[in-house]
């Protein structure tokens, strides 16, 4: 025998799904040990996964040994909370997509408890989440029902959450597809330099490149590179946007702290534009903006739910982002 094994599952809809199970030695993974060590990272704690599985710590503790031995690898860091290894990342993965699959066959074959809804995990950046994402979700096709956990991170850290199989898809700036996972670009969405009329006219009587390097300016948070990143690029290489910076970790709150004059940003194009016309923003470089193009990664798996949110989110795209994808049909 191999050291992996497919296995072929048949659904109610006559589609095959192969999924890759993996083997040590001539030894397959326990079900009952993968299910503990995905209830101990979403639980945190080993008192805790005891609870929510009606077993004793010691139970738990012996499940999560036992699996180690049988991969010979550590799969948990003992912190707190409980935190996955590399390789623990890849069973709690395996364990993620093995419980959705069973969800989906459960409820096409009309088994008990296919009434209870179907839960969707993704990963988004606030911009998205706060423009363009929302109105999609509310298009799914809610047969079977479905419930969206959205988890909010930096574009360029979305794609970490999928790698570490606490959720399903990811809105992310990564076009390198995650271990497990398909990928398919969604659009650009564009940012556009702006300023209050008054911030403009005390800070950028000088020429642009100058300017940006001093005046205060506003970042999303710690990592959001978006402003620096923009005035490298204008000033060819050199020191990025003024470290006079104030940060505003929400998407409404940074355009809004903008608005009443806290600093330049970079304002995403539809968030930016009622505020043009409003007069309460002004572009300070009409003639430039900053792309950053956006991905759609989720689980190879042949899940209905997936595939409708798939559908929604890249429809979606193709008219709120530039350069959208055309949705597949």
């Amino acid at each position: 025998m191999d050291a992996t094994e497919t296995i072929t599952a048949r659904t109610a809809k006559d589609s095959y799904v192969s999924l890759v199970i993996v083997k040590t030695e001539l030894t397959e993974l326990p079900l009952d040990q993968v299910r503990t060590l995905l209830a101990v990272v979403d639980e945190g704690t080993f008192d805790a996964a005891a609870a929510a599985l009606h077993v004793t710590p010691s139970a738990v503790s012996q499940r999560v040994k036992a699996l180690e031995q049988r991969t010979g690898r550590v799969l948990l860091m003992r912190t707190k909370p409980v935190r996955a290894t590399e390789s623990g990342e890849v069973v709690v993965r395996f364990a993620r997509q093995l419980a959705r699959l069973e969800r989906d066959a459960r409820a096409e074959l009309g088994m008990s408890g296919a009434g209870e809804p179907t839960r969707v995990s993704i990963a988004v950046n606030a911009d998205s989440l706060a423009t363009w994402l929302l109105p999609a979700l509310t298009r799914v096709r809610h047969e079977p029902r479905l419930c969206f956990e959205l988890r909010r991170e930096d574009e360029t850290r979305t794609a970490s959450l999928l790698r570490e199989g606490l959720v399903m898809a990811a809105v992310t700036s990564s076009a390198e597809p995650v271990t497990g996972c398909s990928v398919r670009a969604l659009g650009r969405m564009r940012y556009v330099p702006v300023a209050s009329p008054d911030f403009a006219r005390e800070h950028f009587g000088r020429p642009l490149r100058e300017a940006l390097a001093v005046a205060p300016t506003v970042a999303f948070d710690r990592s959001d590179d978006l402003q620096d990143a923009f005035v490298r690029r204008l000033r060819r290489g050199k020191e990025g946007a003024s470290p006079v910076r104030h940060f505003v970790p929400t998407s409404e709150g940074y355009a809004e702290s903008v608005a009443l004059g806290l600093g330049w940003g970079l304002v995403p194009e539809v968030q930016a534009e009622p505020l043009l016309q409003a007069g309460r923003l002004v572009h300070l470089a009409p003639d430039r903006a900053h792309d950053v193009p956006l991905y759609w990664q989720q689980w190879k798996l042949d899940s209905p739910a997936l595939a409708a949110v798939a559908e929604a989110v890249t429809e979606a795209a193709a008219g709120a982002l530039r350069g959208g994808a055309v949705p597949r049909h």
